[in-house]
């Protein structure tokens, strides 16, 4: 499930003054992005029930805004597992 990059972030006054307006935007066109310094998400809970039954990691890459890219380095040094390519192998 791909969800759009979002189209505005909302300022957290805005948020407050417009509480039904941010849920029913997340409803219809997905998670919305409040806060500049500290940013929250608003989820819808449908969303949210299906991000708790696979990785946060799987999740985040899945719900990664279009054109941008998860780069791994071919030179990384250290020995752990990378989450995201070991839950693929599954």
């Amino acid at each position: 499930m791909n969800l759009p990059a979002p189209t505005r972030i909302w300022t957290v006054a805005e948020a407050k003054a417009k509480l039904s307006e941010v849920f029913r935007l997340a409803e219809e066109q997905g998670p919305q992005h409040i806060g500049t310094k500290r940013r929250f998400v608003v989820v819808p809970e449908r969303l949210w029930q299906v991000q708790e039954r696979q990785s946060m990691g799987r999740w985040l890459v899945e719900n990664m805004p279009r054109g941008a890219n998860l780069e791994i380095p071919a030179d990384r040094k250290s020995r752990r597992e990378i989450p995201f390519i070991a839950e693929d192998k599954q």
